[in-house]
Formats: C-alpha cells, structure tokens, sequence
C-alpha cells in the first residue's frame, strides 16, 4: 500500500460514505496531504461552509472506530486499512441547530439525526417516535395524496430500529392529519413544507436527552452494563433506555483513564467525588477519552488558542497525547454574529494560548459557574488543576507543561528531601568541630584550632543510588501496606477507581510473576 514518500506523483485512493447510505464519494490524496484536506474536499463536494460540526470516521484493523485527526497525516492514522474507507458524520452535534446559518448545514444534521433514530441511538418515547417518522414521510413524500399513498406505504420505509405495526399506523395517522394552525388541524403534519418539516424534526430531536449521544459500552463498579454518551451538556450514562447520571462540564473537574477504566473527577460544592467505568478494551477507553476530552474543549474553551498539548493514560501507561485542532463553538458564534465578542483586555489575556483552568467558561448551553476548574487531563501529566501548574501562568506549552503529576511530584519531593538530608551530616560534623576547638583552645590557647575535612567531591552514583533504591522501597512498602493489609483508615482508598484498575492490572500480575520465579528458584 505505501510507496516511497519522495515520489510526489503518488495519489492514493479512498471511499467517503456520506451521511445517505447510497451516496459515496472517491477521493484522491497525497502522501503529505493531512486529515483537514480531506475533510474541506467532502465538505467542498457538499456545499457546505459550516465544516466545524463534521468529521470523517474510519475503523481501524481491530475493529475499534476513530475520528480522523485534521492536523495529523491521513497515511500514518489509516496505515492498517486497506481498502481506505471513511465515513462524514456529524462530530459535534450543535445545542440548538436552528441557530445554523445554512439550510445545507441544517439539513446534513437532520440526516445524521435521522440515522440515529434508525438505529436506535436517537431514543424517544413512542409518541415521539412516531411523530419524528411522520415528519421524515412528509419531508420524503409530501403531502398525504390518497390516490399515491395507499395501503401501509410506511411499512416500505424503515424509520425506526424497532417499527411495530402500531407505531406505523399512529404515523400514517399523523401523516394524514392536517396540521395545527390549519382548517381542521388535529396536530398532524400534513399541508408542512418540506423546510418546516425538517426544523420540526430537528427540533424535537434536539430537546431529547440522547441528542448527540455516540453510545460507548462499559461497565460500573458493580459490573452492570451501561452506555456511556458524551455531548454539548455533558457525559450522560445510561442503562438500557433509562438516563442515570448526568455530568455537565461545569461539574468534570478532571478526566483521565488508566489501563481499561475510564475516570471522570467532579467537582461538586459541597464534596469532590471521582466515577469509574470498565471499557471493553484499551483502546476503546483511548477512544472514549479522546472524545470527551474534545467535545469538552469544543464546547467550553472560549478559543482554541486556550487548548494545551494533553497526555492521556496513567501513571504506568505509555499514554496518548491529544491536541485540539480547530474552532471552538464560541469561535463559530462569534465568528456568526451570535454572540458579542470578548473584549481587548481578554483577548489578552488570551494571547500566550495557555490560560487558567478556571477561566474556560462553560458553553452558552449550559450554566456558567464562578468555580468551574477545567482541568481535563489525565491523571499521570496533570493530576492538579491547571491552575496549579505552570501553563496557568502564562508560560507557553510546547511540551513543558506535560512535566506535572503524581510521577514527578513523588520525584521532586523524593529529590528536595535528599538535598535536605545530605548536607547536613558534614555541616553537622563541622558545627561540632569548631565548637569543639573553641572550647580546646578556651581551656589551652597555645593549641590551634581544628581545621576542618574538606568537603568530597561530589559523585552523581553516590546521588543517584541511595534516591533511586530509597524512592523504589517507599513505592514497594506502600504498594505492600495498601494492597496486602486490611488497615481501615485505608479502606476506602482501596476502593477508588484508580487503586483498583492498578491492582488488577499491575500489582496482582508483577506479584504472581515473583511468586513463579521464587518457587522455580527454591
């Protein structure tokens, strides 16, 4: 599949499936054209100029799906597939699409949405079913003509994941019905143009509480089975069709995930609570991180400017850097007309790309809070708010704000400690070597005063090794005493999201191993 990148001639081929499953596009692309080309050809094709709300989808070799990054190469994300095969959906679903500019954009959405609700992502009652289907007949069909639609015509259509019988005759009731406002409206569709129809239904579909959601399987700490959604409000948890949780950005302090666990930190008023959910696989927790960092910065960072190089994975994870690439949804607004621009002295503020946590306010969809710390990140690179941490101070992050967490906390600590211990033995031993020799030649003044050792040299192995091997026998003696001792004061720390995916996935392993090399030993 890949050739020599000096050949410029080289174009590669790939297939977009567009949001009409019988609609495809063939493209071409170079080896150095990146995801952004790629995109703005499909959204070029489509005529549309509000691109920010798309993205094209790919899976990869195991199966697990991927949003094709605009800032990275389009070879190097898709080098495992072949055929090349993308998919344009919606990536950010807007709070309120009847505030796009473009009808063409409008109607890209009304396609994703109608897509959702066939395959069962966009959940509703059945009234509210049957009123989304309706309105699809009107915006397909038209009007109800008796000498067209005869017999059950909706049954030809597939609408919904689960279309009964009853729900289609309650939409072919619907579809008959005029329309209120009309001469004998009874709440039906009929006698709506094809735009108000579609506004209709996107406005229904929006106000429900699975609007925008992308359902990721995974697992409680009771091992129940819950889908987890991620969109402008917030991460939404759901079991079977019932909403359980519902955490608005202003509410996630921090998001990280450690080996298959999926973290989410709240900051609530009156306590700070942490939330973990079990993925099916690593790179299916990589994937779920991933989106919800970026619909969070989509929704809440007032510019992409304000976005840092964030590093995902936990303290013993290789982890995944990510790194937002285009317009924040303030940015659209603003950029619309929609919302007033923030002034001079903010825009400054702005200007070093790295602000405080504390200063991304929350999306105009949702409440603005005066304590809304976002911070984001994982857990292994920044454990503290950003506020907390250099970027906060205005220092720009090309890389060095990545240096925080619980590993270089331990490290620093470990290394001010023994700078404070090391000294003091020779400073000791000089202090009392002069007071001795004051005290000598108080009582025989002929005698000189006791000079000094010279200081020895100083040696990196002398530094290293005794901060190494104390550094590895404190993390091994706390390792032992929380995961190998019943103490209370510990016990709820055991039961954190984070301990126990390290023991499962660690401890318990590197324990079983020893024990193996110990009994092959002896």
């Amino acid at each position: 599949m890949f050739k020599s990148r000096g050949d410029s001639n080289i174009v590669y081929k790939c297939t977009v499936r567009l949001l009409e499953d019988t609609e495809i596009l063939e493209c071409e692309f170079h080896p150095s054209y990146k995801g952004k080309f790629l995109l703005e050809h499909v959204c070029q094709q489509l005529n549309l100029t509000e691109t920010d709300y798309f993205g094209l989808r790919y899976v990869d070799a195991g199966g697990q799906r991927h949003w094709l990054h605009l800032a990275k190469l389009i070879l190097k994300q898709v080098k495992d597939a072949s055929p090349i095969l993308f998919s344009f959906r919606v990536k950010f679903y807007p709070p309120n699409p009847l505030l796009l500019k473009e009808d063409v954009t409008r109607f890209q959405i009304y396609l994703q949405l109608k897509r959702d609700l066939l395959h069962g992502r966009l959940y509703c009652t059945s009234n509210e079913a049957a009123m989304l289907g309706a309105l699809i007949i009107q915006i397909e069909l038209g009007d109800y003509d008796p000498n067209i639609h005869v017999g059950n015509y909706v049954t030809e259509m597939r609408l919904l994941l689960r279309q009964t019988d009853a729900i289609e005759a309650r939409i072919q009731e619907l579809h008959r019905d005029p329309m209120e406002g009309t001469p004998g409206g009874t709440g039906g569709v009929k006698g709506m143009s094809t735009q108000e129809a579609e506004r209709t239904f996107v406005k229904i579909a929006c106000q429900l509480d699975t609007y925008g959601v992308d359902p990721h399987p995974v697992k409680d700490h009771r091992g129940n089975q819950l889908y987890l959604g991620i969109n402008h409000s917030g991460i939404l948890t759901f079991q079977g069709s019932r909403k359980t949780h519902h955490f608005k950005w202003s509410e996630v302090h921090k998001i990280n995930f450690e080996g298959r666990m999926f973290i989410v930190h709240l900051n609530y008023p009156e306590k700070k609570h942490t939330v973990g959910f079990k993925c099916p696989s690593g790179a299916a927790c990589r994937h779920v991180w991933c989106c919800a960092i970026e619909q969070m910065l989509f929704f809440t960072l007032p510019s992409s400017s304000d976005a840092c190089v964030y590093s995902g994975g936990g303290l013993f994870s290789w982890g995944t850097k990510f790194k937002y690439f285009g317009r924040t949804e303030r940015e659209i607004l603003e950029r619309d007309g929609l919302l007033t621009p923030r002034d001079s002295q903010e825009e400054g503020s702005s200007s070093s790309g790295k602000r405080k946590a504390s200063s991304v306010p929350a999306t105009p969809s949702t409440p603005m809070t005066g304590d809304f710390g976002y911070s984001s990140l994982p857990r292994s690179t920044h454990s503290a708010p950003l506020e907390e941490s250099g970027a906060a101070e205005g220092e720009a992050c090309d890389g060095g704000c990545l240096l925080s967490g619980p590993a270089v906390d331990i490290a620093l600590a470990c290394c001010d400690h023994l700078r404070d211990e090391r000294p003091r033995a020779p400073c000791d031993a000089y202090e009392r070597s002069s007071t001795e020799s004051a005290a000598t030649q108080a009582a025989d003044e002929w005698r000189p005063p006791a000079l000094a050792p010279p200081p020895r040299p100083f040696s990196l192995l002398r530094a290293f090794v005794p901060s190494f091997v104390f550094v590895w026998l404190s993390l091994a003696l706390a390792a032992l005493l929380l995961f190998e001792t019943d103490w209370a004061p510990l016990r709820a720390l055991k039961r954190k999201p984070e301990l126990v995916s390290l023991r499962h996935h660690y401890y318990a392993p590197l324990k079983d191993y020893v024990k193996r090399k110990v009994v092959e030993l002896f």
